[in-house]
């Protein structure tokens, strides 16, 4: 079974950087593609960004683009996702999921797995 570990969120100002890494368990991550999510309270899940297993295909949110990166490394069965120029509005509990079929997706009903989040809060 595959399992999912968000880590590095936290508080940040403003402007400032984090990074989010979700490590997953199993031999296979390699063939899964991983997508970040986030959700407010009160709000619907929005889509951050997506990697396919090759890397080779990645799409962004409008809300982020030119701001976050997202990556991975299939030897440490870690996805990354760098998050800069962070806004107030980037507050969100934030969570990554794998789609087995490998393909990416900003889709979450494409998604089988998914971790138990991280929070992130970006003051003012």
């Amino acid at each position: 079974q595959v399992q999912l570990v968000e880590s590095g969120g936290g508080l940040v100002q403003a402007g400032g950087s984090l990074r989010l890494s979700c490590a997953a368990s199993g031999r296979t991550f390699s063939t899964y593609a991983v997508g970040w999510f986030r959700r407010v309270p009160g709000k619907e899940r929005e889509f951050v960004a997506a990697i396919s297993w090759s890397a080779e295909t990645i799409y962004y949110g409008d809300s982020v683009k030119g701001r976050f990166t997202i990556s991975r490394d299939n030897v440490k069965n870690t996805v990354y996702l760098q998050m800069n120029s962070l806004k107030p509005e980037d507050t969100a509990v934030y969570y990554c999921a794998q789609n087995p079929a490998g393909i990416a997706s900003t889709i979450p009903a494409a998604y089988g797995y998914w971790g138990q989040g991280t929070q992130v809060t970006v003051s003012s």
